[in-house]
C-alpha cells in the first residue's frame, strides 16, 4: 500500500499563489495586532481595577476633602481620581464662601459646572479605555471575508490549473484546494478571538463607566452638602 504523505502548513503557504499569500500576511499581521491589543487591555483592565479600589476605599474612609486630593494628585493614573481633580480644580476656582452666602442660583450653577467637569473627564478616561477596540471590531468583522476572498482567488487558481492541465484527479486538485481554505481558517482565527475580547472589552468599558458615573453623583453629594448647609 502506497504511503500518503502528509503537507505542513509551512508547503500549502509556500506553494499558494501570490494573492493568496498576500491575503495571508494581511491576516497574520492582524491576528497579531488583535492579541497584542488584548494582552494590553487585560493588563490595562485589571491595574485600572485595583488602583480604583484602593482609591474608593480611601476615598470612603477619609473625611477630609483636601487629603483626598493630596492622594488623587499623587496617583492620578486612573478614571476615578481624574474624575476628583477635575471635580475639585472647579471647586477651588470659585469663591465657596461667597456663594454659600449668596442666592441658590449661583449653587445651582456650580453645581452644573461640577458635574460637567467631572462628565469631561469621565470621557476622556474612557476614550482611552476605548482606544484599540476599533481595530478589534474591524479585524473581527472583515478578517473571515478577507480570508474567504483569499479562498475563493485560490479555488479558481485551481481550476484554471485544472484546465491547462486537463487533469481532474484529486491529487492535482486537493493542493490548490487546501491552500485555498488555508486562508478562511486563518482568516477565522484572527477574528474570532477579536470578536470575543471585543465583547468583553465593551463590558468592562461600561462596567467603569457605571462605576465613574456613581463616584461622579457620590462626590457631588458630598458637595452639595457643603454648599447647602
Amino acid at each position: 500500500m502506497e504511503k500518503v504523505s502528509s503537507v505542513s502548513f509551512v508547503n500549502l503557504i509556500a506553494q499558494a499563489d501570490v494573492v493568496v499569500q498576500l491575503v495571508m500576511l494581511i491576516l497574520v499581521i492582524a491576528s497579531l495586532w488583535s492579541w497584542a491589543i488584548i494582552f494590553d487591555k487585560i493588563v490595562k483592565f485589571f491595574v485600572l481595577k485595583n488602583r480604583s479600589n484602593k482609591f474608593e476605599e480611601f476615598f470612603e474612609g477619609t473625611m477630609m476633602l483636601e487629603d483626598i486630593y493630596n492622594e488623587a494628585k499623587s496617583n492620578d493614573n486612573h478614571p476615578l481620581s481624574r474624575i476628583f481633580l477635575a471635580c475639585m480644580k472647579e471647586w477651588k476656582s470659585n469663591n465657596i464662601k461667597q456663594i454659600i452666602a449668596e442666592s441658590s442660583d449661583k449653587k445651582s450653577s456650580l453645581k452644573e459646572r461640577l458635574m460637567g467637569a467631572m462628565q469631561i473627564a469621565n470621557n476622556r478616561s474612557m476614550q482611552k479605555l476605548e482606544s484599540g477596540l476599533n481595530f478589534l471590531a474591524i479585524t473581527g468583522s472583515s478578517a473571515p471575508f478577507i480570508g474567504l476572498f483569499g479562498t475563493v482567488w485560490g479555488i479558481m487558481s485551481s481550476f484554471q490549473g485544472i484546465a491547462v492541465s486537463k487533469n481532474t484527479s484529486l491529487a492535482v486538485v486537493a493542493p490548490g484546494i487546501a491552500e485555498a481554505l488555508l486562508a478562511t481558517g486563518i482568516g477565522l482565527f484572527a477574528a474570532i478571538p477579536a470578536v470575543f475580547f471585543y465583547n468583553i472589552f465593551s463590558s468592562k468599558i461600561n462596567y467603569f463607566t457605571e462605576r465613574a458615573n456613581n463616584f461622579s453623583i457620590q462626590l457631588l453629594n458630598i458637595l452639595s452638602k457643603e454648599l447647602d448647609r
